[in-house]
């Protein structure tokens, strides 16, 4: 990038598919002076990097005027016009849907025996269908313009060119009706037809979008994480301003259960930070003066005196609210095996209806122009795109309802459509392999009064407001059968190292083995080894005295969840490799990775390296797989090619991931890619069928049997094949709600 080229990031309105987003980055790309332009639907961003002596900002805004868009350049809340365009679209496609389903119902319906002949009638159906055609199919109709005017075909185009010929030739049966007949030609119309067609898209782009808004809130998640108020010293006094006015090297206030307002570094005071959103360690970090303390991440013990150091954009908050954006731009798009075939398979269907017209105007029998215009006119009524365009969305639809009842969320199409090609699943460590809270794993006493102990255990423990207070206090309530209440004085919380306190006239110090020898407790030389054991598995070492002795060890450490090892067993059956990565260190990772069999292990990686880390690890595994439940794992899981959020995580977590398991059970991995692979084996034969009948039917359609057999085929016929393959499709779509997949 030259000193002159400038990048710009800037929301797109008006996009509606994924050919949209190709037109205007086809259009960015050839506007004088823009070196790149990365155009992405799923965010409805637009990224170009130019030459400002070249062109100029107004110059990207005319362009992509010039398909029909509009380009948010000079607009600061970009996000609030997305959600608010996103929200009038979905209520405008929920109108339609509902107001093209009820004519499309009634026009079906006509075909009833037995019914008034009113309802049948050419003229009434032609009335039913035009709102439908012009109106509910409006967004079509752009699409393929757009399309037209960069030279390209796509869906829209199949859409249009099918609904377009059975509307405009049924039009035409209705005004010349007798013409027809006087020719000895049987007429029908096709009103339903192309009505039906348009509804049933519009409901799958209602779906979609209706997704979609569901999975654009990851940003404002983040947001909403930063505290919003900081007390900050200014003469004499503390005073709590908006967090926007603190500026580098102001002193800050934080007290006990307050975020830390932005990053800095303590000056004064000592306590104990829960900085699981950034580093995923589940135990609360230590901090004296001299220490870094991050921005959002949660103040739990004692009341700090800060130094602003980075505020604003530069924190490292925003840092990953930026990684996240980034990673969500630079998503690579998977395109669809039906919008490759379809930019051949439409001007083939038109050329074929070409040469059938010409074929019949130079060899067919008298009157030519009439069975030449029937023949062209079945050849794109047989090849019409219904069929087609279901065979993808219906499949998706039924796994993504299926996946719901199995209590896992598809939050995008391209998730459950990409997820069967995972070859390696990358797991967070806390809350996803392991519960996310300490629980007492080892224990061990050293004096025979085990009630006694309890007791104490749990009359001081009680009083801390460390996190691993609480699973010292549970062991207690489960090893005590007494509920005597015991009398504490002089209780003292020493920050990061222990709690010290008189029961009973009997001295108790609960703490870590420094804690211990600071107050002249030696530790016996037969449990040393025991540490060092308890240590290697990744537990940390608590220990209580009595009046200088020590009475007992604990070991505690975040618990494994039970279905852990059988997932990385089942994800080997499936041939996919188990990878562990975590903010961790390494001899607790380690240690957690050999109990639920995973060898590959990534540990001591912040949020800004676990991003890069995915993006490497695509040179060993072309397609990866994401599990975590922390804020700490937004831009993994936006980066990977399929994130998979944890139902008990953060709503920033799940918000960022294409796929959320409802219940924190990690079995519902294995799940989710099988459920993906079933529904992509649906799609296959989905398309095998779609394109299998078109190859089969379009030589019948252009008169392949008529010198032979003598048989020209009736366009009733051609629109009730047509009709028999949409049906054969979404039958077989919903075969999918009876296939076990577990």
């Amino acid at each position: 990038m030259s000193n002159k080229d400038t990048s710009i990031s800037f929301h797109v309105s008006g996009m509606h598919c994924a050919s949209c987003a190709s037109n205007i980055q086809r259009k960015l790309k050839k506007t004088k002076g823009v070196a790149e332009a990365n155009v992405n639907y799923a965010n409805e961003q637009a990224t170009v990097t130019f030459n400002s002596d070249q062109t100029s900002e107004e110059d990207l805004t005319k362009a992509v005027a010039s398909l029909g868009y509009t380009a948010h350049l000079h607009t600061d809340e970009a996000g609030d016009v997305a959600e608010t365009e996103r929200a009038l679209e979905l209520g405008s496609l929920k109108t339609k849907v509902i107001v093209s389903g009820l004519l499309s119902l009634i026009l079906i319906s006509s075909m009833i025996p037995g019914l008034p002949e009113i309802l049948r009638s050419p003229w009434l159906l032609w009335l039913l269908t035009t709102p439908v055609q012009f109106w509910a199919g409006r967004r079509f109709y752009l699409g393929a313009w757009s399309g037209l005017k960069n030279l390209t075909t796509n869906m829209d185009t199949l859409v249009v060119l099918g609904t377009s010929v059975a509307y405009f030739y049924s039009v035409a049966v209705v005004i010349f009706s007798q013409q027809l007949m006087s020719a000895g030609l049987t007429t029908h119309v096709y009103f339903e037809a192309s009505a039906a067609i348009i509804t049933f898209v519009l409901l799958g782009k209602y779906l979609e979008i209706r997704a979609k808004a569901q999975t654009s809130s990851a940003i404002k998640e983040l947001l909403n994480l930063q505290a919003k108020t900081a007390w900050i010293k200014q003469g004499n006094d503390w005073v709590e301003v908006p967090i926007d006015l603190v500026q580098p090297g102001d002193l800050l206030l934080v007290k006990p259960g307050q975020k830390i307002p932005v990053d800095g570094e303590v000056v004064v005071g000592e306590t104990a930070v829960d900085e699981s959103m950034i580093t995923g360690e589940s135990l609360p970090i230590a901090k004296h003066v001299g220490d870094l303390v991050v921005g959002a991440t949660l103040n739990q013990s004692g009341s700090i005196q800060m130094k602003a150091v980075k505020v604003g954009s530069q924190t490292m908050l925003a840092n990953i609210i930026r990684l996240v954006k980034q990673a969500q731009g630079s998503k690579p798009a998977i395109q669809a095996l039906v919008d490759k075939i379809s930019s051949y398979f439409v001007p083939v269907v038109i050329g074929l209806a070409v040469l059938t017209f010409v074929m019949w105007m130079w060899w067919g029998p008298e009157p030519k122009f009439l069975p030449a215009l029937i023949s062209m006119i079945n050849v794109l009524i047989i090849a019409c795109p219904c069929a087609l365009g279901l065979a993808t969305p219906t499949s998706l639809m039924v796994g993504i309802g299926k996946g719901a009842k199995l209590g896992i969320l598809i939050k995008d199409a391209q998730s459950l459509e990409t997820a069967h090609l995972v070859k390696a699943v990358v797991f967070d460590k806390t809350g996803t392999l392991t519960e996310g809270k300490p629980v007492v794993q080892t224990s061990q006493l050293f004096s025979d009064d085990k009630q006694l102990i309890s007791n104490l255990l749990k009359a001081v423990e009680e009083l801390s407001y460390h996190p691993l207070a609480g699973a010292l206090v549970n062991w207690a309530d489960e090893h005590s059968g007494s509920k005597k209440k015991l009398q504490v004085i002089n209780f003292q919380d020493v920050s990061g190292s222990g709690v010290k306190a008189l029961v009973n006239q009997q001295k108790v110090f609960i703490g870590n083995q420094k804690f211990l020898q600071d107050h002249k407790v030696a530790l016996p030389q037969a449990i040393v080894k025991t540490i060092e054991q308890l240590k290697a598995k990744g537990q940390t070492v608590v220990f209580m005295s009595l009046d200088g002795q020590v009475t007992a060890l604990f070991g505690i450490a975040d618990g494994i969840r039970k279905s852990s090892p059988a997932v990385t067993r089942s994800l080997q059956k499936m041939g996919i490799t188990s990878i562990m990565l975590t903010g961790d260190n390494k001899q607790t990772a380690k240690a957690i990775a050999s109990q639920v069999g995973i060898s590959q292990v990534l540990a001591e990686v912040l949020p800004a390296d676990k991003e890069k880390t995915i993006r490497q690890l695509r040179g060993q595994y072309p397609v990866i797989a994401m599990v975590g439940d922390g804020i700490n794992d937004a831009p993994a899981l936006a980066t990977a090619d399929i994130s998979i959020a944890m139902g008990g995580g953060t709503d920033a977590a799940m918000e960022s991931a294409g796929i959320t398991l409802l219940r924190s059970d990690i079995s519902l991995v294995p799940t989710a890619l099988k459920l993906s692979q079933a529904t992509m084996r649906n799609i296959r034969q989905n398309l095998f069928w779609a394109f299998s009948y078109n190859i089969i039917l379009i030589p019948v359609a252009m008169g392949a049997l008529y010198p032979v057999f003598g048989i020209l085929l009736n366009p009733v016929l051609a629109g009730a094949a047509m009709a028999f393959s949409s049906v054969s499709v979404v039958l077989n779509a919903l075969r999918l709600k009876t296939i076990n997949i577990k």
